[in-house]
């Protein structure tokens, strides 16, 4: 009985698969004949059917640049980069829709030490640096145990040398590790998907007005309460938004 389910799951899965595929097929057919609507809703289906890669995202992105749809063009571009880090043609295409919006927010520069750690860590996931951090603890494991049965003075020095290094960096990447979860974990980006909508000093439409925003503009979203959300601007600037006026980068 368990057989055949498994065999029933897979072949629904694989029928899926090959759906996805001919509306992804189709899609691209009809972005590269100029009728980029019909792509959007294509590419759509295929996101309602629970599948998610970065050239599906990029694709709907550029789709929906070309309609000048800039808050949903740079929402797909974040996306697909969220699914692609540093891919150089996601990062210039987010650059050119960015180049619609009217909100001009320069983010605030790290400085010194600060800017060099947050670059070092975040060249690298969580998985990576953990796994880095337990290859370099079994080097340290194998050196101390060359070191304990060799008796050459010199092979000696060099296991212990070797050791404590393998050791060190493998403390320094467990710490990255700790410090990738945790800015991932705060990590909460958003896009602004109202035209124009007015960010409140507190969650409540009697306070006064902090600032406007305008679509397309990136946030992070601090805090909830009810339907509200507090946001963080690159700038340091922080408000409280209608939560329907921005739409999330985490879900999918």
């Amino acid at each position: 009985m368990k057989k055949l389910l498994y065999i029933l799951v897979f072949a629904l899965s694989a029928i899926s698969l090959a759906q996805n595929n001919e509306l992804f097929d189709q899609a691209n057919a009809l972005y590269n004949e100029g009728k980029f609507s019909d792509a959007v809703n294509k590419y759509e289906a295929i996101i309602k059917n629970g599948q998610h890669s970065a050239e599906l995202y990029y694709n709907l992105g550029n789709a929906h640049y070309k309609l000048n749809n800039i808050a949903p063009s740079i929402y797909y571009y974040e996306k697909a980069l969220q699914l692609k880090p540093n891919d150089k043609e996601i990062v210039n295409n987010i650059a050119y829709a960015k180049n619609m919006t009217i909100d001009d927010i320069e983010a605030v520069p790290k400085l010194g030490l600060s800017r060099f750690f947050n670059k070092a860590i975040n060249a690298l996931t969580y998985d990576n640096w953990a796994t880095l951090s337990i290859i370099f603890v079994v080097a340290f494991v194998l050196l101390f145990i060359t070191y304990f049965f060799t008796f050459s003075t010199s092979k000696k020095r060099l296991a212990f040398v070797s050791g404590l290094g393998s050791l060190l960096i493998g403390l320094i990447c467990l710490s990255f590790a700790f410090k990738k979860q945790n800015l991932d974990k705060n990590n909460n980006p958003a896009i602004v998907f109202a035209k124009e909508t007015e960010v409140k000093s507190e969650p409540n439409m009697g306070s006064t007005e902090a600032f406007v925003l305008h679509e397309g503009t990136k946030v992070q979203v601090l805090d909830t309460i009810n339907n509200w959300k507090k946001i963080k601007l690159a700038d340091g600037k922080t408000g409280w938004i209608i939560s329907g006026d921005i739409k999330l980068l985490n879900t999918f």
